[in-house]
């Protein structure tokens, strides 16, 4: 069998256990494309499986990496016709596992075209947070038009996304950030504003934004003790959307207020749900907002590339938490 050059995780811990290897190239089954990667993603689901955090979906590759843009090299040949795809398609696609790597395979259903006017750094670094932020804010929260939405952690791969899909969508958007600088990155990317948790209280600042009446939609990649506060936040009928629980896993907060304001608690994760979920996702990404990527309306935020050997740089900055948009592991 042919081999290819991975990333893999040698055993738990720092990124220090990331390392370069050989393995097998994978082979495309029913309904998948072999795709020849040129970049692949790094994201935060990828440090939480290299710390033992993350377990890989049964049937996953155990290498890490989300999404990826290439070249389709083979596969189900009926599956990308019906998808309108072809051998030699350049696209990008979300995965379970298996993105630090030269060849990756990929549902047909969860592959999309390169945008137009894109590279493939940039079209990988897509999949992973468009995915989620349609799934979870407009799938999820029904984010509407004229709504507002308060996203914590607005410089991360995830808010820099959905401050710009939320804005092109006619929502107003309020985005959380650590710094001064990373508060005027938010509003360079089109939030109306943006709050510096570390020097203001972000629930007496979207009181004072809303003039009381609260948000419409929140999406909080903290959890813990954020949950309370948020809900303070919640103007009647919000929705409260949790992706990850950086913050911990346990929550107190005012179940009277739910109740009195007809609240939404919901949130989700997306690596373990079936193809035909996330093929759906990427239908609405196609229809939606592969349209204003085209057109430049949003843009992919790309901190820093990174090559493959680099792959603990990459994680060590993530985990510092000092970049703003995406770190992204360029192939060739």
């Amino acid at each position: 069998m042919p081999s290819m050059q991975v990333v893999e995780i040698g055993a738990y811990g720092g990124p220090e256990v990331l390392r370069l290897a050989e393995r097998e190239r994978p082979v495309a089954s029913t309904g998948e494309v072999l795709i020849r990667v040129s970049a692949s993603g790094v994201n935060r689901p990828d440090v939480l499986q290299r710390t033992g955090n993350y377990p890989v979906p049964p049937g996953a590759s155990d290498i890490p990496g989300l999404e990826v843009a290439g070249v389709i090299e083979s596969g189900d040949v009926a599956a990308m016709a019906e998808a309108g795809l072809k051998v030699g398609d350049r696209v990008c696609a979300l995965v379970a596992g298996g993105g630090y790597a030269q060849w990756c395979v990929a549902p047909v259903g969860q592959c999309l075209p390169v945008p137009a006017g894109l590279d493939d750094v940039a079209a990988a670094s897509l999949p992973e947070t468009f995915f989620t932020v349609w799934s979870n804010v407009f799938d999820r929260g029904r984010l509407q038009p004229g709504e507002t939405l308060l996203v914590q952690g607005g410089t991360s791969g995830i808010g820099v996304t959905v401050i710009q899909m939320a804005k092109a969508m006619g929502a107003v958007v309020i985005a959380t950030a650590g710094s001064d600088e990373k508060c005027a990155a938010c509003k360079a990317l089109g939030a109306d504003h943006a709050i510096n948790y570390r020097t203001q209280d972000f629930v007496a600042a979207v009181a004072d934004i809303t003039g009381g009446r609260g948000v419409d939609v929140i999406l909080d990649m903290v959890a813990g003790s954020y949950v309370a506060r948020e809900i303070d936040c919640l103007a009647e009928d919000g929705r409260l959307v949790i992706i990850a629980v950086q913050g911990g896993v346990k929550a107190e907060f005012n179940a009277g207020l739910v109740l009195r304001r007809r609240l939404t608690i919901t949130g989700s994760t997306l690596r373990p749900r079936p193809v035909a979920f996330k093929a759906a996702i990427a239908r609405s990404l196609r229809e939606r907002v592969w349209p204003l990527l085209a057109a430049g309306t949003i843009k992919p935020v790309i901190h820093q590339v990174f090559e493959p050997a680099q792959a603990a740089d990459a994680h060590a900055l993530m985990e510092s938490n000092r970049h703003i948009g995406k770190l992204m592991l360029r192939w060739s």
